[in-house]
């Protein structure tokens, strides 16, 4: 119990007394935000826990000793503890799933999930009980939006051996609360996806229902000798368009070890150069463009009117 509530610097209050810091003192560094306030008598220095999703990890971390005997870490809190992508914000409280629960029951900082688990349903992470895989992403699924469950599944889906594992997780919850929602969000998931901004556009695309149809994710374009000189987010190879979510952490992926950002620019300009002398339409977006789908239709279906006036 103790090793759990240590790791990631979590301190409880029993060590901070052991330090000499007394209640005043331990009181006063909370308000002046020296220390985190995780749950009743435990804490973290804020080094620690640089945003929410590392903070509520903390959380996690330090509510599980607490809990009661067949009690899963699950739903978001699983997610992070996974270290799959939320498109919201994680919980204010650690979500845990027990067979012998009252659904939706709130109380010390934990959300109480009543829910049987079967074979295959839980794992172990850092010596905590959490729900696997697929059986995280149905029950994300089960209770959020589409697209945040699909954001979390594409990630997850990318690591699963197959779909099939989604698909028998999504059995084994045939007769919970949402399941219709989750097998409709569970199709629309695509491991493919590099980001949830590449998950996002996706749908959105899906959503446009552009005469051409639904592009490729991760379309390969070849040159002449058959080389491949560009693997894109989204193409559609017969018009040869290509589309292309443009993030931070796109970049960050392509840098070299010790590469500079710019020269990452630079060479994403000469890899674009390539592909329009090789006859591509290139359209591009960023995060502030997915609030305006209208904006993205419209710069695809120019796209396509260029390329078909080049045939």
């Amino acid at each position: 119990m103790i090793g759990l509530l240590l790791m990631g610097g979590i301190q409880t209050t029993a060590d901070l007394r052991s330090q000499g810091m007394g209640s005043a003192e331990r009181a006063r560094k909370v308000r002046s935000g020296e220390l985190l306030h995780l749950r009743r008598g435990a804490y973290v220095e804020p080094d620690a826990v640089a945003d929410a999703v590392a903070r509520h990890r903390a959380m996690v971390h330090a509510t599980v000793p607490l809990l009661a005997d067949g009690a899963v870490v699950s739903h978001a809190s699983a997610a992070v503890l996974h270290g799959l992508p939320l498109l919201d914000p994680p919980p204010p409280r650690v979500q845990v799933t027990r067979g012998d629960a009252r659904a939706g029951k709130n109380r010390g900082g934990v959300h109480l999930h009543a829910a049987g688990l079967g074979e295959g349903d839980v794992v172990l992470l850092d010596g905590i009980a959490t729900t696997a895989l697929a059986r995280t992403v149905v029950d994300l699924a089960r209770s959020s939006r589409p697209e945040s469950a699909v954001v979390t599944g594409d990630a997850a889906l990318a690591r699963l051996r197959s779909r099939d594992e989604l698909d028998r997780a999504l059995e084994r919850s045939a007769r919970r609360p949402g399941v219709g929602r989750a097998r409709h969000a569970v199709g629309l998931m695509d491991g493919r996806a590099e980001s949830a901004g590449e998950s996002l556009s996706r749908l959105l695309i899906r959503d446009i229902r552009l005469p051409e149809g639904d592009p490729e994710p991760q379309l390969e374009v070849r040159d002449e000798h058959g080389s491949v000189i560009a693997r894109c987010d989204f193409g559609w190879a017969g018009p040869r368009v290509v589309a292309e979510f443009d993030g931070k952490i796109k970049y960050g992926r392509r840098l070299a070890p010790g590469g500079r950002p710019e020269r990452a620019v630079f060479d994403e300009k000469v890899r674009e150069d390539l592909l329009r002398d090789l006859g591509w339409e290139v359209v591009r977006w960023i995060w502030a463009d997915l609030r305006r789908p209208d904006v993205i239709a419209e710069r695809l279906r120019r796209a396509f009117a260029r390329a078909a006036a080049r045939r």
